[in-house]
């Protein structure tokens, strides 16, 4: 294998077509996994190289792991595995089948995805696995089954590193922890949201660097040092007091 080759699950958000762009750019050739290919259709086609897009049953882990085996037969490995899938969702009542729903993709998937992944690069000798995550995992929140998910899949990642480390494996395990861009953007916050090409470069350059673990943007390390030191009385806002009218 010459030519630098990669797998992006999860490529129709806007991110991920970001960094399939700039991949593209730099000549890595490039496989996506998508739930609905041909509306990826016409992105693929505007990229530099040849691209191709491939569906993706998030919910089915035996589907994922089929799948993943096939690709990478058939394009002789990659260098690296970007997995960039995730489902948030809150309601107050937390109906069961939207935790259900969450706990398939965000952990039963997730899990399926680098598993799968991992034995593959070790069977191969080297490779990167690199998965957009959230620092909502640093504690809980009020979407529990997602905070909680997040909170798996950085775990996970560590373990895999970990893993990697002690079989003597140049496998690179990459945890990127994205800042909360989508309540930035509800709230419309110049300081908090920035352009989507500055959060993709920032995550090309760390997978690039091989870093174990990354805020994107790094203002986030920030917000996630204080998440993770403030006591619970603070954090929990359901304890604060609500002054009465007069």
């Amino acid at each position: 294998m010459t030519q630098a080759n990669a797998i992006i699950v999860g490529a129709s958000s806007h991110l991920s077509k970001e960094i399939a762009t700039k991949l593209a750019q730099q000549k890595v050739s490039l496989v996506l996994f998508v739930q609905n290919p041909d509306d990826m259709k016409e992105f693929a086609e505007q990229l530099p190289i040849k691209v191709d897009v491939l569906p993706l049953d998030i919910e089915n882990p035996a589907a994922i792991i089929s799948q993943l085996e096939k690709v990478w037969l058939s394009m002789d490995g990659a260098h690296l595995v970007l997995v960039n899938t995730g489902l948030n969702g809150y309601h107050e009542s937390l109906p069961w089948q939207l935790e259900q729903d969450i706990i398939d993709v965000n952990v039963s998937g997730f899990t399926a995805i680098c598993n799968t992944t991992f034995r593959l690069m070790r069977e191969q000798g080297y490779g990167q696995i690199a998965a957009i995550n959230s620092i909502a995992g640093l504690r809980g929140g009020p979407s529990v089954a997602y905070h909680a998910s997040k909170a798996y899949a950085q775990n996970y990642l560590e373990g895999l590193s970990m893993h990697a480390q002690r079989l003597k494996l140049p496998i690179t395990i990459t945890d990127i922890q994205l800042g909360l861009l989508d309540k930035a953007a509800m709230q419309q916050s110049k300081l908090w949201l920035p352009p989507l090409p500055k959060v993709a470069d920032q995550i090309i350059k760390a997978m690039q660097k091989g870093k174990r673990k990354v805020y994107v943007t790094k203002r986030w390390r920030l917000v996630a040092w204080l998440t993770m030191g403030l006591p619970e009385f603070i954090y929990n806002t359901r304890h604060w007091k609500v002054k009465k009218k007069k």
